[in-house]
């Protein structure tokens, strides 16, 4: 059975879209069939680790919004940036990166309804074990829609005081939607911190199992988003972690 997850944080700057990035990379390496759409619409990004730019996007999931192609036309293959021996297939549809396409996304909007339609039509027609949703950080139509149609929500936050205030509204109104389940992933600890006592104090804090803690990475911040954290060292303790959250998806 399709699996949809959407990974989500309450604030920009934990991770978010790189942890999706290698989390579908894994996946697909593991033989499975799996798509990310990059649903922040207002400052898209993810395409960037997978080395696209604008020429390559033929179509994006914008067209699709605004009726100019089918869903499917807006996916990307993109495994070949996986390594030769990869067992699935990694699809991204990633949001337009140009300023007059978000321009015009801020001023018009479009209809939210087409999003669920959208994913639906791409696990179908894509034969997908896994569409993984990156979604807009903080809490809007869109990002509410991603959750009450998710088989699971991954929660991203940092183990900052701004991220445990919002972290708990995203919690509070995941529940209320009935996610059928929610983990939390905490990003970027510091190495002056023990990260089992991070993992007890987020778990008690929000009353929800915390499948991984990752470290600080020296690597991750030189990688620049450039390309996939989990292919250029699949041997660091922040693969490892990646791969701990994989299992659990699978689970």
């Amino acid at each position: 059975m399709s699996k949809i997850i959407s990974i989500h944080s309450f604030r920009g700057g934990t991770g978010k879209s790189n942890t999706t990035a290698n989390l579908a990379a894994l996946l697909a390496m593991d033989g499975f069939r799996v798509g990310i759409v990059d649903t922040d619409i207002q400052s898209p990004g993810i395409h960037v680790i997978f080395g696209m730019d604008d020429s390559d996007m033929k179509h994006s999931l914008n067209d699709y919004l605004w009726g100019k192609c089918d869903i499917k036309d807006a996916a990307h293959d993109v495994t070949g940036k996986l390594g030769a021996d990869v067992k699935g297939q990694l699809f991204l549809i990633p949001s337009s990166i140009k300023a007059g396409e978000i321009a015009r996304i801020l001023r018009e909007g479009y209809d939210v309804g087409l999003l669920t339609d959208g994913f639906r039509d791409l696990v179908d027609k894509l034969e997908l074990d896994y569409l993984l949703i990156d979604t807009h950080p903080g809490l809007n139509e869109e990002t509410l829609l991603s959750m009450a149609i998710s088989q699971a929500l991954i929660i991203i936050m940092r183990p900052d005081s701004q991220d445990y205030q919002g972290t708990a509204v995203t919690v509070d109104i995941a529940r209320k939607l009935d996610v059928p389940n929610m983990l939390m992933v905490v990003n970027k600890t510091p190495q002056a911190f023990e990260l089992e006592d991070v993992r007890e104090r987020v778990e008690k804090s929000f009353n929800c199992e915390v499948v991984s803690v990752i470290p600080h990475s020296e690597e991750m911040m030189v990688l620049a988003s450039s390309e996939l954290f989990v292919v250029r060292y699949p041997d660091d303790p922040v693969t490892k972690e990646f791969r701990i959250i994989v299992d659990k998806i699978k689970a």
